[in-house]
Formats: structure tokens, sequence, C-alpha cells
């Protein structure tokens, strides 16, 4: 093999141009040439099929930064219908013409789902990214235990466990970690650190969104900045529970701070912020007003006379208020847990494109004895039944719903992924780069302009 392909789709994720970066880096030592396709799966249907050489002479283009977030490749949520042949064949075509013998593709279970087609017409392989961190499978038989076929988007997991998995073991779980994942964790609870301190001067609630989708890792991961509840939405929200916890904590300390994952769930199981459900052009659920919703039932619960009776001056609303860390958790430089881990996995995939693997998911395991390591799994074996790839949830022994936080095994799960997450290079980064007096005087250069000049066509536009 000596020409492969390489695309970024759906959402962007701090560690992007890391993985494509070890991508790059392992094809110069293997003496294969790399193409990047410009805007993911929607790169392969335009006629002109916009692409980049990323390792001319089998070396890495400058413009190719690993410390830089996103992704100088670009990204969309267009997807190729397995079922439009003459759109799939066309671009598989294209792909042909410019001498692209493998293709590897950067994402999630939506990405999977756009490559498996191209997989019946040569090798492709899966480097995966996330910030949710739900790419993955607790254990390896995880996608058998769905009863039936998912009918809408927040389809129920059977809730009777195979025998042995009712406490997980850290050491089976599939794809331990996603890039992206540590460097969102890192913001978040940098948010959530900075927000306590308002909630603790003015003596207010704070509740506060993070992102995640039907996952609650990166509320799970929050941890770290000591909120005081955590909300995640594999649990059903306990409403008479988060209002006894709440009061507690209020009268003990004059201010609470929540973290609620936004896909969070009231007690019918429905989310709680989403009540005429939407899609992206994934098929994937768009979440919105968690936060806003929970201030509601608190406002309502807690009512003017609870806050007014302990001399504060003001009505629940203002008392209470919520904040969304929102997309600067998926944006920026990535911290070098992702950096290093996808850089890795950008070089495994190579690796699988190399050993003639075919519909493969590069990952990143994790044992007591190993540490890390690389491994890679058939795509299929993330899918049920019925062929649908559900997101990997927080299982229930990492969570503990009466104290709101992570429990002990959830603890020893975190551990491993953040204990020296951050590098001195992070560290000196931000002190050299963020106030540098030249900030003031240049305007942002961006890679879009260089790549730009480096473009290449199948036919000129």
């Amino acid at each position: 093999m000596k020409r492969i392909g390489i695309l970024t789709a759906g959402g962007d994720t701090p560690a992007l141009n890391a993985t494509i970066f070890g991508a790059v880096e392992r094809a110069n030592a293997l003496k294969m040439e790399v193409i990047g396709i410009i805007k993911g799966f929607g790169g392969m249907i335009d006629p002109h099929m916009p692409h980049v050489h990323l390792n001319p002479l089998f070396s890495t283009i400058p413009e190719l930064d690993p410390t830089s977030g996103g992704t100088l490749l670009g990204a969309s949520r267009t997807y190729i219908d397995e079922n439009d042949s003459e759109l799939l064949q066309a671009a598989v075509k294209r792909l042909k013409a410019i001498g692209i013998e493998g293709l590897i593709c950067i994402g999630g279970d939506g990405t999977i789902n756009g490559m498996q087609p191209i997989s019946k017409f040569f090798p492709s392989v899966l480097a995966p990214k996330t910030i949710d961190n739900d790419l993955g499978l607790n254990y390896i038989d995880e996608p058998n235990e769905y009863a039936e076929k998912n009918s809408g988007h927040l389809a129920d997991k059977n809730t009777s466990q195979l025998p042995g998995h009712e406490e997980l073991k850290l050491e089976e779980i599939i794809n331990y970690a996603t890039p992206g994942y540590a460097t969102a964790v890192f913001v978040a609870v940098q948010g959530v650190r900075r927000i306590r301190t308002t909630a603790e001067s003015h003596r207010r609630i704070a509740i506060i969104e993070v992102m995640g989708r039907q996952s609650g890792y990166i509320a799970l991961g929050s941890s770290y900045g000591q909120p005081d509840i955590i909300l995640i939405p594999e649990v059903q929200l306990d409403l008479d529970a988060i209002e006894k916890r709440v009061r507690a904590l209020y009268d003990l300390q004059k201010h609470v701070v929540i973290v609620l994952g936004e896909g969070v769930r009231n007690e019918n199981g429905n989310p709680l912020g989403a009540v005429n459900p939407s899609v992206d052009p994934a098929g994937n659920l768009l979440f919105q007003g968690a936060a806003e919703e929970l201030k509601k039932i608190l406002c309502e619960r807690l009512g003017d006379d609870y806050f007014r009776s302990r001399r504060r001056f003001e009505n629940a609303d203002s008392a209470i208020f919520t904040r969304k860390i929102g997309h600067t958790q998926r944006g920026g430089r990535p911290i070098e847990f992702d950096r290093f881990h996808a850089s890795q996995l950008g070089g495994q995939a190579v690796d699988l494109l190399k050993q003639g693997e075919n519909n493969m998911v590069s990952t990143l395991q994790w044992s007591p004895s190993k540490g890390f390591y690389l491994s890679a799994l058939p795509a299929n074996k993330l899918r049920d039944r019925w062929g649908e790839i559900h997101p990997r949830l927080v299982h229930s022994s990492l969570y503990d719903p009466e104290r709101f936080q992570p429990s002990r095994l959830g603890i020893n799960y975190l551990i491993p992924i953040f204990t020296n997450a951050i590098g001195w290079g992070d560290m000196e980064h931000m002190r050299a780069d963020l106030f540098n007096p030249g900030n003031l005087a240049t305007r942002y250069q961006s890679v879009n302009i260089d790549i730009q000049k480096r473009m290449l066509y199948l036919e000129k536009p």
C-alpha cells in the first residue's frame, strides 16, 4: 500500500490534528503517502474532491500541528447513504482516481456508519475521537444486552445484566478513553471552579451544564472541580432526593454547585430539556435547556420564602443561576494526554491498513499491569443485533446515585486518565503564549489560508 487517504468527520474535538499527525508520522516511516480529504465525507461527494498532500517526500507539512485544536482538513456532518449506490460509487471512483488504496476515518459512531459502505470497496479503518467518551463498550458482550431494536434516539438498555457485569472491571472496558475527552474535562473543571467562587460569594445555587449527550462521562470527570452534586443522564432524576440534598448543602455552606450532563432525564426517562427533539444530519438528538429546566423545578420546590427567610433578600429566580460550559469544551489546544494518545491511535490506524485490516477500529485499552496500550476491534463488534451502535453509557458501578458523586470504582476509572494528563508543555504554553504582546499587534493566522494554498482538486472548480 503506497497511498492512503485520511478524513475527519462529525463534530470537532481538540485532538483531531494530533490524530492526523500520528497517522502521517507513521506513514512517513512506512514510506506511504497520505492524502487529506477536505471536509470529511462531504469532500468525497464534491465532484472536485478538494484534497491536500500531507507528506510530500515523506515529510509532514509544517501546517499540521499536533498541539493545535480542531482539524486542518475541516470537518462536516455530511454522510453517504449506503442505499444511494450511485453517489457511493461516484465517491469511491474519485478516491481511486487519485490513487488512494486505503482510508482512515477519524470520528465517532456516525463516522463508522459513513465508513462502512466505503469499506466494501477498499480497506477502511477508524481512529476514534469524541469529547463525549461514548465510543466503545463497558465490556465486549454489552451490545447483545439490548432486548429489542431501538425505535428512538434514547433507547434504554435492558436493565438485566449478564452474570459478572453488575460490578465492572476496568480492564474489560473497550476503548477506555477517547481523544478529546480529557481536554473537555479539563475545560469543564476549570469552569466549575471559577463558577464556584461566584456562587460562594453571592450565596447562590449554580447549575452548570456540560456536554456529553446521552453519556455522563464529562459530568463524571467534572468531579475534579469538586461540585456538590453531579447529575448524569444514565440515572433518572430523583427530584425529592435532589431537593433534600440542595437544602442541606445550602443551609450548611450558603451556596450549592450542581453539574449536570446535557442529556439528563426526568422521572419518566425523557430528556429534561428536549421537549420537541430534533436531530442533526448524523441522527443525533439535539439537547437544549436541561439546566434551565432544573432551575425552574428548584425555584418551584424551594420558593421565594426559602431564600428570604435566610435573609438573602432576593427571590428564588435570582438566587439560582445557570451556566453552560458550551463549545469551549470541544475547542482549543489539547492537553498532553489527548495529544499523545491521539497520535498513537492515528499511527495504529496506519498499521491496521498496512496489515490488510478492513472495517476495524483502533482502540485505547487500560489494565493495572500494562497501563494504557493500543488494540483494535472489528467495527461490527460495537453493533447490536439490529446493526445499531449505541453510545457507551456510564456504567452503574461508576456512579453513586445517593451521594451524587463518582463511586469508588468511578474514582479508580478517572485516576489513570487524569493523573499527569497535563504536561509541563501545556503550562509553559499558557505562560508564554496567552499574554504574548505579539498577540496585540498581529491578527490571528488561520491554518485555512495556508491549506488553501496547498489545495489540490480532482477537477478544477
